[in-house]
């Protein structure tokens, strides 16, 4: 099994016993498996526990589902996309980056965004022929899924015909969503049934991860018998000091309570994909309450002077595939005596140990800071918003105008008047710089930068946008996160705007040059998009967090450079 080793500074070390004696003593493990809501508020957590034994069912399923996979890898099939949002497409996205394509099987990639860049270069790479598309979303009616359903089914339609064009389809959804009636009616190839009492970001091992993951062709039977030793082990490891779950979200928990709220995933280049996963499971189960752990992932990884005393380090590393270069550096971070949480995995077919570990760590950690990690109250704050917008355009034919706060030849900078008289009072001139500058110079010790990039996410925006990180923690020792939309508001979007008001904001958008008409919508994918990110914004606003937009214009390498050379100077 995937081994776990940590070193925590003495005083929150001596925290960690304590809490881990309370749960001793309280016998708080069992009362987890007993599906005890008490453990965490007494709401409606225990409605929310059926991922526990998850692993077990699926594997029961394993034969018909392996069979489904190899009569769908024996036909016409060469690519399999999935569409889908948040805790439908971050665990197949771990599964096809990690596995990669495996011989005889379909290569397996995964779609969710909106941004018509991005849709246009997954198209790109696709034979539509010999494509098959899986509609991946517990509710059924999430937007994102249901409008690239609609692009590719025409799509399809119109390279073999209606009647055909269903075929190639499979979804993924609750039992009685609208998207199991839909698929139902038009004659899907399959439905494979989600499971009510799990939520999305708890559902990997459920039919939400476990169907990609067959008809890529990962053995599936093999890695359920491995992630069920970590399920065993975590429900029967008595000795809390030892079980592998219950251990990192005790540590997690006291940690956060003590400050350090900044989870930095560092992950070995084979297993990279994980951190995006796992900052989606705690970003939107611990950030509520103005409580919460704030996940960074894709960090560049330096020496601790360089780090504020709001760290908590997890490294997943990989067996037989080092990375001296990392391995040297969490060594030096253990050695300064920052919080350091390692794991190696023995191979990728105990990935889905690691699925199970997080997901029963992250359940712990709630319980010890007092919230419940199963609801997400307010990432449909941002949806409703972004509705309000389409449904205004549909009627109108025109999002609002706004006016820009500052603007120069490549940039333009837009602020509500909250922030913009706070902006203005405090970069002493009115130029893009002084504005730019001034923004992130709000950020304190303790607080945290986040890129909100509404781009289409490829290497080369990836690439400059990291640098603006680089340039963050360089500048103040400050954590910073990315994320590019809409992905992220169904990940970190609830830690944004219900957690604790420590982070400082910068929305990316841009021109859009090739527009997507929504099929059957009076919109195009860019007025989503924009739709999107204007509702994300307001409702950070709302929250009364410092927030600023930067609009790059119809050149978006040419204006990540000039926002790279404005925060480098």
């Amino acid at each position: 099994m995937n081994h776990l080793s940590y070193t925590l500074p003495s005083d929150l070390e001596a925290t960690l016993r304590s809490t881990l004696d309370e749960w001793q003593h309280a016998d708080k493990l069992a009362r987890l498996w007993d599906r005890d809501a008490t453990l965490w508020t007494g709401n409606d957590e225990a409605d929310w526990l059926g991922w526990l034994n998850i692993a077990r069912q699926s594997l029961q399923l394993v034969d018909s589902l392996e069979s489904f996979a190899r009569d769908l890898a024996a036909g016409e099939i060469r690519q399999v996309v999935l569409l889908g949002m948040g805790g439908s497409s971050m665990a197949p996205e771990v599964i096809a980056m990690t596995f990669g394509q495996q011989p005889g099987y379909p290569e397996l990639l995964v779609l969710d965004s909106t941004d018509p860049s991005q849709i246009k270069r997954v198209e790109a790479a696709l034979d539509l022929e010999h494509t098959a598309f899986i509609v991946s979303s517990k509710s059924g009616s999430s937007l994102e899924p249901n409008i690239l359903m609609a692009w590719f089914l025409q799509r399809l339609t119109e390279a073999v015909g209606a009647e055909k064009a269903v075929g190639h389809f499979i979804a993924i959804t609750d039992p009685g969503t609208s998207l199991d009636k839909q698929a139902t009616a038009d004659g899907f190839m399959c439905i494979f049934p989600g499971k009510p009492d799990i939520g999305g970001r708890f559902s990997v091992l459920s039919n939400f991860g476990v169907v990609p993951a067959a008809v890529s062709g990962v053995d599936c039977r093999r890695f359920l018998e491995k992630t069920l030793e970590m399920v065993t082990a975590c429900e029967t490891t008595r000795e809390l000091s030892d079980n592998p779950g219950v251990l990192p979200g005790c540590i997690l928990g006291v940690a956060a309570n003590a400050g350090r709220d900044k989870l930095t995933i560092v992950a070995s280049p084979a297993l990279a994909s994980i951190g995006a996963w796992l900052e989606q499971l705690v970003a939107e189960s611990t950030g509520k309450q103005g409580k919460g752990i704030i996940p960074v992932d894709g960090e560049t990884l330096v020496n601790s002077a360089a780090y504020g005393n709001d760290r908590v380090f997890v490294y997943l590393s990989l067996a037989g595939e080092p990375d001296p270069d990392q391995d040297k550096a969490i060594a030096r971070l253990e050695q300064a005596g920052e919080a350091v949480i390692r794991i190696t995995l023995d191979d990728r077919y105990t990935l889905g140990q690691e699925f199970f570990r997080w997901e029963m760590a992250t359940a712990v950690a709630g319980a010890v800071m007092d919230l419940n990690p199963f609801d997400q109250p307010d990432v449909e704050a941002s949806k409703i918003e972004a509705r309000k917008i389409t449904d205004a355009y549909e009627a109108g034919g025109s999002l609002p105008d706004e006016a820009p706060l500052a603007a120069d030849s490549q940039l333009a900078l837009f602020a509500d008047e909250r922030n913009a008289r706070e902006l203005q009072s405090l970069a002493g001139g009115e130029t893009v710089e002084a504005l730019l500058k001034a923004h992130f110079g709000r950020a304190q010790p303790g607080d945290y930068v986040a890129l909100l990039a509404y781009l289409d996410r490829n290497t080369d925006n990836t690439r400059q946008l990291q640098r603006l990180r680089d340039a963050v923690r360089q500048n103040g020792r400050i954590a910073s996160c990315l994320g590019f939309g809409p992905r992220f508001l169904h990940s970190t979007g609830q830690a944004y705007k219900g957690g604790p008001n420590t982070g400082v904001f910068l929305q990316i958008t841009a021109d859009v040059h090739e527009d997507l008409q929504v099929p059957g919508r009076g919109y195009t994918f860019g007025v989503v998009e924009a739709a999107q990110a204007q509702g994300d914004i307001d409702v950070l606003v709302e929250r009364g967090r410092r927030v600023l937009r930067v609009h790059l214009g119809s050149d978006v390498t040419a204006g990540l450079e000039q926002l790279n050379r404005l925060l480098t100077l």
